[in-house]
């Protein structure tokens, strides 16, 4: 037994829910966004403002066309293990060989590609790290064993990690279809608080595939955090705080919330409201790229998301055209609504003596 501790704490594999639940799947979500998101945004762009070399043919492969986004978008399964690797800080020769990992996970996967290249990422991962450098063939033996393990992980577990994302993701959609004012709320709350917690709201919705309404009413709960926090704390953190919380990330709160929790009331109440007032109200969906369900105003990704699907809606057929109503929607519920909610509901948390002034003080 000591022998074997002896050796993974030399090999530097720590199996934990904090390296694997928080650190490998924080670092998941900034793979999807550095492919999959830029390049729906690239895309985007390139149609709404009509530039040519934005929207033409780069390269054709085995007979699909792909644009300059969708190049981007098309290495997301690279990306996304290679984002893993250097979380689980893997020597290069094993993380150089994530790339391959990556994109057989992610193919293999199908449309839940982003749950298995987490599982098998990080078995990959730890696999090549316990025979990096215990060879004097280092070269050779740590990519095949790499590659190998994740070649037959893929094969093995990928699919049926794929199918079970999609039946989840499914589950919580047409639930939310079904029942919009509970799902609503539900799912704006949950995802809410997993943004604001030290693991990835975005990658947990990459890897359902959580769109329409339960995307909507994720966005809402992801906005009702960053906004609510942004605007709440205002009188100790001022215009820096607004914007590193508000369009970065309320999890700059989380050593606050340890302190008190109380601070957390007003910005989960407001995605409670906010998330059935998105879903029933509005009828706010996410036809984006999944990811952007779980962003919130972090880079203005989740509104961006929203106006992204409507894009393709327009384009498919399946919408007849943005309307006003649609603007006054997003507005009201990524930026309006939870900046008022959540300032009513902290000025009663904050009288009943729960909160009290620099307890929200950032360092």
């Amino acid at each position: 037994m000591k022998k074997s501790q002896s050796f993974l704490k030399r090999k530097n594999i720590e199996i934990s829910l904090k390296r694997y639940g928080i650190d490998a799947l924080g670092a998941m979500a900034q793979g999807l966004f550095c492919s999959l998101l830029i390049g729906t945004i690239i895309d985007t762009i390139g149609k709404q403002f009509g530039i040519s070399f934005l929207q033409d043919t780069v390269a054709n492969i085995a007979g699909k066309e792909y644009t300059v986004g969708g190049l981007a978008s098309a290495m997301s399964g690279p990306a996304m293990a290679t984002a893993i690797g250097f979380a689980l800080e893997c020597p290069p020769l094993v993380l150089f060989s994530m790339i391959t990992v990556g994109f057989a996970a992610n193919a293999l996967g199908g449309a839940g590609g982003p749950l298995a290249v987490l599982f098998v990422a990080i078995i990959a991962a730890e696999f090549g790290k316990a025979v990096s450098k215990e060879t004097k063939v280092d070269i050779l033996v740590t990519p095949l064993v790499t590659i190998g393990v994740g070649m037959f992980f893929s094969w093995l577990i990928a699919p049926l990690l794929g199918k079970f994302a999609m039946w989840f993701g499914k589950v919580i959609m047409d639930a939310t279809e079904l029942q919009p004012l509970l799902m609503g709320s539900v799912v704006s709350a949950l995802v809410g608080i997993a943004l604001t917690l030290p693991i990835s709201s975005a990658a947990i919705c990459a890897a359902f595939g959580l769109t329409g309404l339960a995307g909507g009413a994720a966005v809402a709960g992801c906005c009702a955090q960053m906004v609510g926090f942004a605007v709440i704390s205002f009188k100790e953190n001022k215009w820096g705080g607004l914007v590193s919380q508000g369009i970065g990330t309320s999890m700059l709160q989380m050593g606050n919330i340890i302190k008190n929790p109380a601070i957390w009331i007003a910005p989960t109440l407001a995605s409670v409201i906010t998330g059935p007032i998105a879903t029933c109200i509005f009828k706010l969906q996410m036809n984006g790229a999944p990811v952007s369900s779980g962003m919130g105003t972090c880079g203005l990704v989740g509104p961006i998301g929203v106006y992204t699907g409507w894009v393709n809606d327009v384009a498919s057929g399946a919408k007849a055209s943005i309307t006003a109503l649609d603007w006054i929607g997003l507005v009201l519920v990524c930026f309006v609504l939870p900046a008022v909610l959540s300032l009513a509901i902290h000025a009663v948390v904050k009288k009943l003596g729960l909160v009290k002034d620099g307890d929200m003080k950032l360092a």
